[in-house]
């Protein structure tokens, strides 16, 4: 995969990108991620991107030319290849585990970064998909393209050990994940339950979705209404 990232504050990327699993992928050579500032598809000597909105109102809003310029600069780079062009803003969709999964299905992707009171709205003219982190402002779309970029690069293949683990997390089947254990057996007085010390990989599998689902009924009751069944299935090694 291969992500460009127009962005105001492209050294924002720097630690989030250069530490953990989206280190451990681009060095694998699963993707890779393009950071652009949008300065420099403006052409005057200020550097300018933003500019007053018309009929009147607070803030900025971002200019259309160097958000047009930078989507065909990267476009052109890779000739012929079709391209995901994803508006980071508050008015999208909101992004979920099936959007991640959406996005992880294409080989090039380019995320804008929305700023001050957004963009102009012909800008919308060369994207496909516009989507929101939650329902909440941010200062920008950065913290938002962060957020997209991990959740979809995890999904690629190759990227986990285990493709089990990942259809069993939490969202990717509609349910929050079961209690999860590991050693010591016992620590504090707090034991492991007995189930999973069983070696009864149906009964495990059993148990499992029967936690999800209450866990899901008592703090996310919300997603009981999409939730995938469970299938009981061997347990992940």
């Amino acid at each position: 995969m291969r992500v460009d990232i127009l962005s105001l504050f492209p050294g924002m990327f720097e630690g989030p990108f250069g530490e953990s699993m989206i280190k451990r992928a681009i060095d694998r050579g699963l993707v890779q991620l393009n950071i652009h500032n949008i300065r420099d598809f403006a052409h005057d000597k200020h550097r300018t991107v933003d500019d007053y909105p018309y009929g009147g109102g607070c803030g900025m809003v971002l200019k259309p030319e160097p958000l047009f310029e930078a989507v065909e600069a990267v476009r052109e780079r890779v000739p012929g290849e079709s391209f995901s062009v994803v508006l980071l803003s508050p008015q999208g969709r909101l992004f979920s585990h099936k959007v991640a999964k959406e996005i992880s299905k294409h080989s090039n992707v380019i995320l804008i970064c929305g700023h001050y009171e957004g963009v102009d709205e012909r800008v919308r003219a060369v994207i496909t998909d516009e989507i929101s982190i939650g329902d909440y402002v941010l200062t920008g779309g950065e913290l938002a393209a962060m957020v997209v970029v991990d959740a979809v690069v995890r999904l690629l293949p190759g990227m986990l050990r285990s493709e089990t683990a990942v259809q069993e997390e939490s969202h990717a089947r509609g349910l929050l994940e079961y209690p999860q254990y590991t050693r010591p057996q016992n620590y504090r007085g707090y034991e492991v339950p007995a189930i999973l010390l069983s070696g009864n990989h149906q009964e495990i599998s059993r148990w499992r979705g029967e936690q999800a689902f209450k866990r899901t009924r008592e703090r996310r009751p919300d997603l009981l209404e999409k939730a995938v069944l469970w299938k009981d299935k061997e347990a992940c090694e």
